[in-house]
């Protein structure tokens, strides 16, 4: 029963983005990293972390994301310290479409009309993700600040990880090296 849901739900979410008329020139897939891309944190947006994230075939992504660029819709950057890696970062038409189209309507007005039960679904839903991750060997690709890596700091967060500090934005970024933190119970 939880998987029809959530199968329908996301069948529904499909139909919606392929028939809303900003999106009729993307594919499915360049959809998926656009919005990955809007979402994922600096240590996060290379073309390996969108084919981890995706779960796709290095072929498939590439393509995809020379598709993007050659849309405007993304830009790639070399990295300073490592000459071989590229980092992808959104165009600004990137990011006006995102908004423009983020969250869906449908969405949007069915939460509104499910009032506070609409947290309550987002908390079990993010319950059962956590859960998937813990027990499934998945990326975990989480927020930072939910990280066993993550440390809040009065200026924002600090990555004992990367040993970097972490503006207060970043916080609410997808990372792809995440790690749940241990529950205290």
């Amino acid at each position: 029963m939880l998987f029809d849901l959530l199968e329908r739900l996301s069948s529904l979410t499909r139909v919606w983005f392929r028939q809303h008329p900003l999106l009729a020139d993307l594919q499915p897939i360049q959809l998926s990293a656009l919005l990955y891309l809007a979402r994922c944190n600096r240590y996060s947006n290379t073309p390996l972390a969108v084919t981890e994230y995706l779960g796709l075939t290095k072929g498939t992504v590439s393509q995809s994301l020379k598709a993007l660029e050659t849309k405007g819709l993304i830009v790639k950057t070399q990295d300073a310290a490592d000459k071989r890696s590229v980092h992808l970062s959104l165009t600004e038409p990137a990011r006006a479409l995102l908004d423009a189209v983020m969250p869906p309507d449908f969405l949007a007005a069915a939460s509104a009309r499910m009032g506070t039960r609409a947290q309550d679904l987002e908390n079990l839903l993010a319950d059962l993700l956590r859960t998937v991750q813990r027990n499934e060997n998945v990326p975990g690709f989480g927020l930072c600040k939910t990280c066993r890596f993550h440390r809040k700091t009065a200026s924002g967060g600090f990555c004992e990880l990367t040993q970097e500090p972490l503006t207060t934005g970043e916080r609410d970024l997808i990372c792809r090296e995440h790690q749940l933190a241990e529950l205290t119970e």
